[in-house]
């Protein structure tokens, strides 16, 4: 659903500001919007309550923490049932190694996940110690990242 509508020229901006670095001040994402703190303050807020931001966090480097391997994973399911997907995302939410997980068509698989592991022991254990056990998964493709190309977390807003 788009309620761009809703958004004039200032609220893009600030979005724009807040993704790049939400780490900003109120104060800072003022001046560089060109607005007043308390009127900036509100449309941040206004911004949140609709549900234009949901969340704002920190991006880590991963390898600098250690986890040097990243997998997309393909996942096919026996069943398409609602209580088989269901009962297949409620388990993969529990694995902290799972970034992403989407449900895709135009593939023979029906979930598409992103693993962030140590190292390809980690990723065997997540592998055949969870992916594999979920009732119902019949099939698991995985490609391995070799190099990042391009990686943001910003969506174009113009």
């Amino acid at each position: 659903m788009d309620d761009t509508n809703n958004l004039d020229r200032v609220d893009l901006k600030l979005l724009a500001q807040l993704q790049r670095d939400a780490s900003l001040s109120n104060l800072e994402l003022a001046e560089r919007v060109g607005l007043s703190p308390t009127p900036c303050a509100r449309r941040v807020k206004r911004l949140i309550t609709d549900g234009f931001i949901e969340r704002q966090v920190a991006v880590l480097n991963a390898e600098k923490l250690g986890y040097d391997l990243t997998a997309h994973v393909s996942i096919s399911m026996d069943r398409h049932t609602p209580d088989r997907f269901e009962n297949f995302e409620a388990e993969i939410a529990r694995y902290d190694e799972v970034v992403d997980c989407s449900v895709v068509t135009g593939q023979s698989a029906d979930y598409l996940i992103r693993v962030v592991v140590k190292d390809m022991k980690h990723f065997e254990a997540v592998l055949l110690g969870k992916l594999t056990r979920i009732p119902g998964v019949t099939g698991v493709h995985s490609s391995f990242v070799l190099r990042k190309v391009i990686s943001r977390t910003e969506i174009p807003l113009t």
